[in-house]
Formats: structure tokens, sequence, C-alpha cells
């Protein structure tokens, strides 16, 4: 079945109503008749298994049938802290990390970061990065839409994860291996997990330090030097495998 989203505010009555952009795709592109079957997502952690009744002109109504939580949801919200990069490989990053089932990514600028973003640049940026995450969601069905949060600097996000149960910082002069497979074990039944990851220069070391002192965890994830668009993924890979339940 197909997937759509709407706001948790359009839900709680018999039909619920689906607007704007995904009325045409359901209608020109996906030719979609009456007594078809389709999931809405509240974007919560919610879904609906729907028939639809109507094909308006500008909506499409749809009858609840049944309700349940979202089993696509890791049970364990990861927040990936995005050094960044050059070009248009955030928007890989982004499209990816939901697909392996961040909860949450937030754009930082660090001391090596090259891209400079002014207020009106940030902004249209940022709104970009959320379309994405919202084809990249409705595409792995997932049961949330992962927010891209307008970017930050180093110390803004070390002080947004101070709350988190855990975070980890993949380093190349971090400890052995063997080390990182004890970081990542102990991270299994956490509730919020930063990740944080350099751009194209990596972290610098006061950077490190910074981190360190305030109690995010420097991992090695091996003896490979990966770039910062695939550094993300490898972290996200080992913690959605971990993390994954029956």
């Amino acid at each position: 079945m197909y997937r759509f989203f709407v706001s948790p505010q359009e839900t709680g009555g018999e039909n619920i109503i689906i607007t704007g952009n995904d009325v045409n795709h359901m209608k020109n592109v996906l030719r979609m008749k009456k007594g078809e079957h389709i999931l809405i997502s509240d974007g919560a952690d919610r879904e609906y298994e729907c028939e639809i009744t109507d094909l308006e002109k500008e909506s499409v109504v749809a009858r609840v049938i049944d309700v349940f939580g979202s089993s696509a949801e890791l049970s364990t919200k990861i927040t990936l802290f995005q050094g960044l990069p050059k070009s248009d490989k955030m928007e890989l990053i982004i499209q990816k990390a939901v697909e392996l089932g961040v909860f949450e990514v937030v754009p930082v600028v660090t001391r090596r970061t090259v891209v400079k973003l002014d207020a009106k640049k940030a902004k249209k940026k940022t709104e970009r990065w959320n379309a994405i995450a919202l084809s990249a969601a409705k595409q792995a069905k997932r049961g949330r839409i992962p927010k891209v949060t307008s970017p930050m600097t180093l110390k803004e996000a070390f002080a947004y994860s101070r709350s988190f149960d855990a975070s980890i910082i993949p380093y190349e002069d971090a400890e052995g291996i063997e080390h990182s497979r004890e970081v990542f074990a102990g991270l299994k039944g956490k509730e919020q997990i930063g990740i944080f990851i350099g751009p194209e220069g990596g972290f610098d070391r006061s950077e490190i330090d910074e981190a360190k002192a305030l109690g995010i965890e420097p991992i090695t994830l091996g003896k490979r030097i990966l770039r910062t668009e695939t550094a993300g993924m490898a972290v996200l890979s080992i913690l959605m495998f971990e993390m994954e339940e029956e």
C-alpha cells in the first residue's frame, strides 16, 4: 500500500482528508480510484489504514479502517549532527539517513566547514532539506517524518545534545575497534543518541577535546578514512542493526 503523511490535527475523525501536492500525485500519477486502500501517517508514530471514498479536485477523502502504531520506527531516537559538506552532499546524506531510521538531522557549522550560509540561504536550504526528508520517509515507509533543523554552530549542537542519553563522535585517532564495539553495545536500550560527524576536513583536535569534556565518546570506524557522506551512514547502519526489534 502507498503511504501518505498528514498532520496530527487532520486525524481523529472517521475520515482523513488529504490535500496539497499529494492529491495530484494520487490522481494523475498513481491513478488511484475509489475503494483502494492506503496508509496514512500522522508523522508522529501513528498510522491509519484507510479506504479512498472520494477523489475531489483539490482533496482526497479516505475512511479510516484501522489505527495502529508504526512498526517502521526504531525504539531509539537517533539525531545526526552533520558537519555541513560542500555542494549537494547534504541532500544525499539526509536521504540515506532517513532511510536508515534517523530521528532528526542537525546541520552543523564547525571550524573546518567551508560552506557559508547567510540567514536567507539557510532558510531556503532547510526548506529543501525537509522536502527531501519527506520524500525519503515516504519511500522508506517511515512512520514519522524526520526533521531537519536550521544549521547550528558546533557549540550550539553540543548544548542541544546535553539532554541525550549518549553521544558518539567518530575520530581517526580514537581508541581501537574493540573499544568502539563496546561503545556500540552500550548504546542498546538508550532512548536518545547523538552522532557527530565532521565536514570534509574532519574535526579540529580542540573540537574533539571539547566533545570529550562533555562526555561525548570518540570512536573509530576502522582503519579506512571515510568521507563525510559515508561516515554517518556507517554509524547509522550499525545502530539500525543493533536497535532493530522483531
